[in-house]
């Protein structure tokens, strides 16, 4: 079962404070309102991930409509499971995670998302991140929690 990070529900959040700015600097859009519960009870409870399925149907279409403006696949056009490779050098991705891409739930696809940029090992990441990076402007995204900076070195 996918659950939704909580860093996803704060993309999510800020999307839609951006999109829907408070009039009076108090007051939030129903969208924002709506992730924020699920957020406030996050933190409260002290969890990172949210159950997809026990989303509440308004803070599900928020993020889903934030979701609509992610980029899909992680897939830089070199991918290295059709040469046999169990895990994609291009996007790092499994073989699995490719071949069912596009069955996959978008929480599902989220989390791939997260742990290949927290690997941070894949081509996409270093050697050929000019790629994916011309890739989302192409795409005409503006997400920035999808892929991290090429400059960002995580420790090995």
């Amino acid at each position: 079962m996918a659950g939704i990070h909580i860093t996803d529900i704060e993309s999510a959040i800020n999307y839609w404070r951006d999109k829907s700015p408070s009039l009076d600097g108090f007051s939030l859009a129903s969208p924002t309102r709506a992730l924020a519960e699920v957020y406030a009870l996050l933190v409260f409870y002290h969890e990172t991930e949210a159950d997809e399925f026990s989303f509440p149907p308004a803070a599900l279409d928020a993020w889903l409509a934030w979701y609509d403006t992610t980029p899909d696949a992680p897939c830089i056009a070199i991918c290295s499971t059709s040469q046999g490779d169990e895990q994609c050098k291009g996007c790092g991705r499994s073989f699995a995670e490719v071949q069912y891409w596009t069955q996959m739930r978008p929480a599902e696809k989220r989390q791939t998302w997260r742990r290949i940029t927290l690997e941070a090992s894949a081509w996409r990441f270093n050697r050929y991140a000019e790629r994916a990076g011309a890739y989302f402007q192409r795409k005409g995204s503006t997400s920035t929690v999808s892929a991290p900076s090429p400059s960002i070195k995580t420790p090995s």
